[in-house]
């Protein structure tokens, strides 16, 4: 019997635990996922589990050619750039196969009012002359540098705590973990009297509500552009990916 052909999900996303789940189905095939650790309790995908950073692009060469990875495929979040960065050159420093899951990144559609900017410190420059009461949901570590606008109140949405070493905008944390619905965004919108959003475009279902709701309402929000992604093969969803590994056996 061959040895069984080993598939490094780069993952902590919803995508990447579906990709797992699947994958983990297939004959002579070995699934290791691997999670950055920033989520203090995240839900473990099937198969096995490595949890940690790599230590950079030249910690992933070593980590692919010691285990013998034969498939890597990079399933992080948008906005995890530099890993994926690392993946493409590890990957071809290693010559093995490589694969990038994207999930589509939301539209602006009709009723929408965003402000797009490329990058965190862009938005914090355009608040600094906004009002009012303010709605960031970009996770917890880029908290910080909102700091500097003494003159607004954030309510601040993440799984975990952030890190207590860091300055935090004065306002409110609230600790949840999507899928967030439709009601409960508009429930939240409006106890707070939000009055603009500031997200990244992080694309998929379970955030998106804040989207629609804040259409619904004519809120604006402040939406953060994806970062630039290496030049390798991309799919959007699963089954596509599915199919690319499958290929590739």
């Amino acid at each position: 019997m061959s040895d069984p052909r080993r598939v490094l999900i780069l993952g902590g996303t919803g995508d990447a635990m579906e990709l797992a789940a699947i994958a983990s189905q297939l004959n002579e095939v070995e699934v290791v996922s691997s999670l950055a650790g920033r989520t203090q309790q995240p839900t473990a995908p099937i198969g096995s589990v490595r949890v940690g950073g790599f230590g950079g692009e030249a910690g992933l060469v070593a980590y692919l050619q010691e285990y013998q990875v034969n498939y890597l495929i990079d399933a992080t979040h948008p906005f995890a750039a530099q890993i994926s960065w690392n993946a493409a050159a590890a990957t071809t420093k290693a010559d093995i196969p490589h694969l990038m899951l994207v999930r589509p990144a939301w539209q602006k559609e009709s009723g929408d009012c965003w402000l797009e900017v490329d990058h965190i410190e862009a938005a914090v420059t355009l608040l600094e002359n906004q009002t009012g009461r303010i709605f960031l949901t970009i996770g917890r570590q880029q908290l910080a540098p909102f700091a500097r606008l003494q003159h607004l109140w954030f309510l601040m949405r993440s799984i975990d705590p952030p890190d207590a070493s860091l300055p935090l905008p004065q306002g409110e944390m609230l600790y949840d973990r999507g899928p967030f619905r439709l009601e409960q965004e508009r429930k939240l919108l409006i106890d707070y009297n939000i009055n603009l959003i500031v997200s990244k475009n992080s694309g998929g279902n379970a955030t998106y509500a804040k989207v629609i709701a804040a259409r619904e309402m004519g809120i604006p929000i402040v939406m953060v552009n994806r970062p630039a992604t290496p030049p390798v093969t991309q799919v959007s969803t699963v089954d596509d990916a599915m199919d690319w590994l499958k290929n590739s056996l």
